[in-house]
């Protein structure tokens, strides 16, 4: 295990990685002076140095067997059979639902506000990570800037009560309509991009808007955004500040429980199996006599007014909003919920949506290596589970004579 060319191998990584981090982690600036903190480099240094050797062995020691023997791969096993019950079996994905769903109802009578305003920001994750899935992973569509239309979103509703009064609820579907139409204004000058160019045009997309939303600053609040945006009311019963936090949880798990169901009853929709066809071969979709223009407009949509109904509610939950929370990192997040979960899978993209946007809360014990042990976390999935945590299962057919015989 410990030969000579592993240790110096390890060794070097070590020394490679605690150069990598020490700008980020070996130096902080106290009172304008700078201030070095080696030891906290050189802890992270023998950690990498000691996860390198075991990444060595393990791979030595299977190498061999071969991979599938490895308990990484039983994982990846382990997942794909779950993912084939809860997607073939309704009783067992029905159970999952029921058992979670009673969770999060009483978890407001157990946790601090602190926790209660977490878990709604996690469910407004599990909306935008959900109706990114139909662009991304249903319909194949990269795209980058899908934090644009979470701003034209929360920027609907925090606009029109600045100008024109109107409350949450009256808001909500003017934002849902205005971010379909910015769907669709998007949608169509791409519509023959694909890959790569269709991912840069998105993501200048995204900064257009970022950058509109801070320059327009007459109108739009630029850097200071806009504040004092009220919460939704409870048939006219003015809330106090603990219970207007709870009715906002209970209203954003209901939004992520809605998405859930909708998007469910959309992939085997005639809609969402044309968006899957796309994804799979355009050319041989397009001759099957499907219209790709509508279909890429539709994804486009259809993803693009989840993520404004989130904005309203993620506007509504901070009663502030500016340019800042919808920077490409946000896109980014979002679209790596999509990409660890499952591209295509609901129950491995909400997983994934509820796992990365609880992780870095609860990680803060380790402030200044969270960021660390998140990407460590990533990395690892990805090369273990590219495919992601649960994969949509793929899709059986049979004869009816031979299912006639499997009965008899």
């Amino acid at each position: 295990m410990f030969t000579a060319k592993r240790l110096i191998r390890s060794f070097l990584i070590g020394v490679w990685f605690m150069i990598l981090v020490f700008p980020i982690v070996g130096i902080k600036i106290i009172k304008r002076a700078p201030e070095f903190f080696y030891d906290r480099v050189f802890v992270i240094g023998i950690i990498t140095f000691v996860l390198a050797m075991l990444w060595s062995w393990y791979f030595e020691v299977y190498k061999e067997r071969g991979v599938s023997d490895g308990i990484f791969s039983k994982i990846s096993q382990k997942c794909s059979a779950l993912s084939e019950k809860v997607t073939h079996d309704k009783s067992t994905a029905m159970k999952l639902i029921l058992v979670l769903f009673a969770a999060f109802m009483v978890l407001p009578l157990f946790t601090s506000m602190y926790q209660t305003t977490v878990y709604s920001l996690a469910f407004l994750y599990v909306m935008l990570a959900l109706g990114l899935n139909i662009v991304v992973g249903i319909a194949g569509q990269l795209v980058l800037g899908y934090a644009a239309f979470y701003a034209v979103g929360a920027y609907t509703y925090g606009l029109f009560y600045q100008y024109f009064g109107l409350g949450f609820w009256v808001c909500l579907p003017i934002a849902g309509f205005i971010t379909v139409i910015a769907g669709l204004l998007l949608a169509f000058p791409v519509l023959r991009l694909r890959g790569d160019y269709l991912a840069i045009v998105t993501l200048g997309f995204g900064e257009i808007v970022r950058l509109l939303l801070i320059n327009w600053a007459d109108f739009t609040g630029g850097n200071q955004g806009i504040s004092n945006i009220p919460r939704p009311g409870f048939f006219g019963i003015e809330l106090s500040p603990e219970g207007s936090t709870i009715y906002i949880y209970y209203l954003c798990l209901f939004a992520a429980i809605i998405t859930i169901v909708i998007v469910a009853r959309l992939i085997n929709s005639r809609v969402g199996l044309a968006l899957q066809a796309l994804r799979e071969d355009e050319i041989a979709s397009e001759a099957m006599g499907i219209d790709l223009r509508k279909v890429k407009m539709a994804a486009f949509a259809l993803g693009s007014c989840w993520a404004g109904f989130a904005g309203v509610l993620f506007a509504a939950r901070n009663s502030y909003i500016n340019p800042t929370s919808f920077t490409f990192m946000e896109s980014a997040m979002i679209l790596s919920m999509v990409v660890l979960g499952g591209m295509g899978s609901i129950v491995g993209v909400t997983l994934a949506a509820l796992v990365l946007a609880l992780m870095p809360e609860y990680l803060r014990a380790f402030s200044e290596y969270r960021m660390l042990i998140f990407g460590l976390l990533m990395v690892t999935m990805m090369i273990f589970r590219p495919q992601g945590i649960i994969p949509p299962a793929k899709r059986k057919y049979a004869p009816t004579a031979l299912k006639n015989e499997e009965n008899n």
